[in-house]
């Protein structure tokens, strides 16, 4: 069995959706120098729908293709879709990553929900924090 499923591979290879919005919504970034994947997530949003979305990741394939993958599960989809996308789905939609590797799909997640947040906050809309909550104690924050 390969380490990596084709759809990494693919993901890896042929990433999706990678860039800057400039006037984005809403920006996420997470990462940790010391362990090298750093991960920033730009939404665009209309009418509580993510119309566009980029990244900008500099990791690992896994990080990469953790990325691309989240991106593509979220575009075109309501804003609380993406608040409930979880790292779990990410890995699932890959086929799959390495146990060692699955906080590449953790980063995904966290990158999408600091960039909601970012939006919230940007736009005084009300929020729940107990969602938000797990992204003050997470050992990937800057």
């Amino acid at each position: 069995m390969a380490l990596y499923s084709d759809k990494v591979m693919d993901h890896f290879r042929n990433p999706r959706n990678v860039g800057v919005i400039s006037d984005a919504d809403g920006v996420g970034e997470v990462g940790n120098a010391k362990c090298g994947d750093i991960m920033k997530i730009y939404l665009k949003i209309e009418d509580g729908v993510i119309v566009d979305v980029k990244f900008e990741t500099f990791g690992c394939g896994s990080a990469i293709a953790s990325s691309s993958m989240a991106t593509e599960l979220i575009k075109g989809k309501p804003v609380a879709d993406a608040l409930a996308l979880t790292n779990k789905a990410v890995a699932e939609a890959l086929d799959g990553l390495p146990a060692y590797k699955m906080h590449c799909s953790v980063l995904a997640e966290e990158a999408i929900k600091k960039a909601l947040l970012d939006y919230y906050t940007k736009n005084d809309i009300p929020y729940d924090a107990t969602v938000f909550a797990d992204l003050d104690d997470c050992c990937h924050d800057d």
